[in-house]
């Protein structure tokens, strides 16, 4: 995400070739090489079916903490996808990601906003930025975050990254209620992810994750605990921007989040599910 000056050997070859009346009859000094353009900012999309949308562990298509009714079945398809605009090489960026969700009554999508800056720092990438995670039909579940992650590559080892994010809005997704009058605050709120991915044979890729959230004081007191959530998967990539997911998502303390439907069911969002995607990238 660099310019070469005009050369002098190259300069004094133009010099020596013109005439010495030429050179007599001029005073100007030659012209300073002419800067290159700074790198175009780039724009990227991209798309995903997946059986099921799990974040931070836990289904998003369930409304559980609503009014009671969910989907027992672990296929629950969702449709996805989104853009990121980076400016140059300046290390900026911005971008919008989007998902089909049902865990919030009145509302059917997650439109998120972010943006950050990315930078090295000998042989650490290093991110930091903001995430706005929106829900238009039922604002109550309207969480911020500011994030910051460090991740280092080798091409024997692989890419390990930590990041870790921190509630700044006044609630963590309509948990406190604090929307609904309950006094209640999810501020403070924080996650932390490991990853790791490498590329076990041409084409096919591992990909694996642990993270921990640790839920506000206000949160706990309601009987939701902090729990653990996990990934591990493979990845193929079929070439033009065309790559299929195979994945085993889930979290513990299940019981902790578990909910009853007005069927008499219950269910936890954090139960461990086989998801399939298939993602393009444009």
């Amino acid at each position: 995400m660099k310019t070469l000056s005009f050369s002098a050997m190259t300069a004094l070859a133009a010099a020596l070739s013109v005439p010495a009346s030429a050179i007599a009859q001029t005073e100007t000094p030659a012209a300073a090489p002419t800067a290159e353009p700074a790198p175009a900012p780039k724009l990227t999309g991209n798309v995903t079916l997946t059986t099921n949308y799990k974040f931070r562990g836990q289904d998003q298509d369930q409304i559980g903490r609503n009014d009671g009714t969910f989907k027992t079945s672990g296929f629950k398809p969702a449709i996805q996808g989104g853009f990121d605009y980076a400016f140059g090489d300046s290390g900026f960026y911005v971008g919008n990601w989007n998902s089909s969700v049902n865990w919030l009554k009145g509302n059917s999508i997650e439109s998120d906003i972010y943006g950050g800056y990315k930078f090295k720092a000998g042989v650490l990438d290093l991110d930091v930025g903001m995430w706005s995670y929106l829900y238009p039909g039922n604002t109550a579940g309207n969480t911020v975050e500011f994030y910051g992650s460090v991740g280092y590559t080798s091409e024997v080892a692989g890419t390990f990254k930590a990041k870790y994010s921190g509630t700044v809005s006044d609630d963590y997704f309509n948990y406190a209620g604090n929307k609904a009058g309950s006094g209640l605050k999810g501020a403070g709120t924080g996650y932390l992810n490991l990853t790791y991915s490498k590329e076990v044979v041409t084409r096919l890729t591992l990909n694996a994750g642990v993270g921990y959230t640790f839920m506000s004081p206000d949160i706990r007191s309601l009987g939701y605990t902090n729990y653990l959530d996990y990934s591990v998967g493979l990845a193929y990539d079929l070439g033009s921007g065309l790559s299929v997911q195979g994945m085993v998502q889930g979290a513990n303390h299940e019981g902790s989040y578990e909910v009853t439907g007005t069927d008499g069911k219950t269910l936890s969002p954090n139960k461990p599910r086989f998801i399939a995607a298939i993602t393009k990238v444009l």
